[in-house]
């Protein structure tokens, strides 16, 4: 599995790699953009930001709501790019099986069309990865409220190993339901399937091998947060370099200008860090995912003379989805 999915990148790198260099350096800018605005907004208002005494609301209000409006903007863009890049790839995915070439324009169609599907399957997904805790918070506030009233200490001692258990049976919960739904933004493309549909495809098809994918799973998601992690280090010492060579040695403070260059500057280099890492960490886990889609079907469903013959024809048949009376 992870051959195939190196192996793929290898030869499909130019599509994929440039569809996510495109839409994830459109978001970085869009991001350093936002920041030097705000951090110029700052410029201009920083005497009156540092001034004694505690600042104005008047002052402070435009400063937040541009601060909130560039993370509502920025997550929604980031949003965006993440799921045609997580359509991208089983697209590319879908040729490399077939030994067949895709273009770029090819791939941003094809992964356009699935986009908002995909981002309803992300949705559900990570409401589902959340059911366990959410149901271990509400479980914990209901004992606190009931077992504890007024403030009483004799029940700390009984709730913290509540809260202990229950954060431990969380965490399997939600691994579980994790792999077993980990499949769907494959389907989504393959398929064509919508978000539901999508979730109990992929039910269906992990249902026998569940720790087979949970360990390949496991292995290609701490490789890609190991790869993003090595990328990104050097790119954090640099950003350190101007705020330790910039000192003062005559003990003077730096202006609100220099400290906001070095703010900008660090923040700069964070971005180009994190575009850089994610072109490996959003390619490489969703390939080896959907690998582990084709090699379940062509296990269970005998895929492969399917494959042996669309590899022959130039439109991909319809039997490429869910076999002929297969449970959906």
């Amino acid at each position: 599995m992870l051959g195939g999915a190196f192996s793929t990148i290898g030869r499909y790198w130019k599509p994929l790699v440039g569809l996510a260099l495109a839409l994830f350096g459109a978001v970085t800018a869009l991001m350093v953009a936002g920041v030097a605005v705000v951090l110029s907004a700052l410029a201009a208002n920083w005497d009156e930001l540092t001034a004694p005494g505690t600042p104005d609301t008047e002052e402070l209000v435009p400063l937040a709501v541009a601060f909130g409006a560039l993370v509502i903007i920025g997550g929604i863009a980031y949003l965006l790019a993440w799921a045609v890049i997580q359509a991208a790839v089983p697209v590319t995915l879908q040729e490399a099986v077939l030994g067949r070439p895709i273009r770029f324009g090819a791939l941003w169609r094809r992964a356009w069309s699935r986009v908002w599907s995909m981002i309803g399957t992300t949705i559900l997904l990570g409401l589902i990865f959340a059911v366990p805790f959410l149901l271990f918070m509400v479980t914990l506030l209901a004992t606190l409220v009931t077992a504890a009233p007024g403030g009483d200490s004799d029940g700390v001692v009984p709730l913290i190993w509540l809260s202990a258990l229950g954060w431990l049976a969380a965490v399997p919960a939600a691994i579980w339901l994790w792999v077993k739904f980990s499949l769907a933004p494959t389907v989504v493309v393959f398929e064509k399937q919508g978000p539901v549909a999508a979730l109990r495809r992929s039910a269906q098809l992990v249902r026998t091998d569940w720790w087979r994918v949970f360990g390949i799973s496991l292995l290609a998601y701490v490789m890609a947060t190991v790869a993003g992690y090595l990328i990104q280090m050097p790119f954090q010492i640099l950003g350190l370099f101007p705020s330790m060579m910039s000192t003062p040695s005559t003990g003077s403070e730096p202006s609100g200008a220099e400290i906001l260059a070095l703010v900008g500057s660090f923040i700069g280099l964070s971005l180009i860090s994190q575009l850089v890492a994610q072109l490996f960490s959003a390619v490489f886990p969703p390939l080896v995912v959907g690998l582990l889609y084709v090699d379940r079907r062509m296990r269970t469903e005998n895929l492969g003379p399917v494959l042996a013959a669309a590899a022959a024809e130039q439109p991909l048949p319809e039997q490429y989805g869910p076999p002929p009376g297969a449970p959906a």
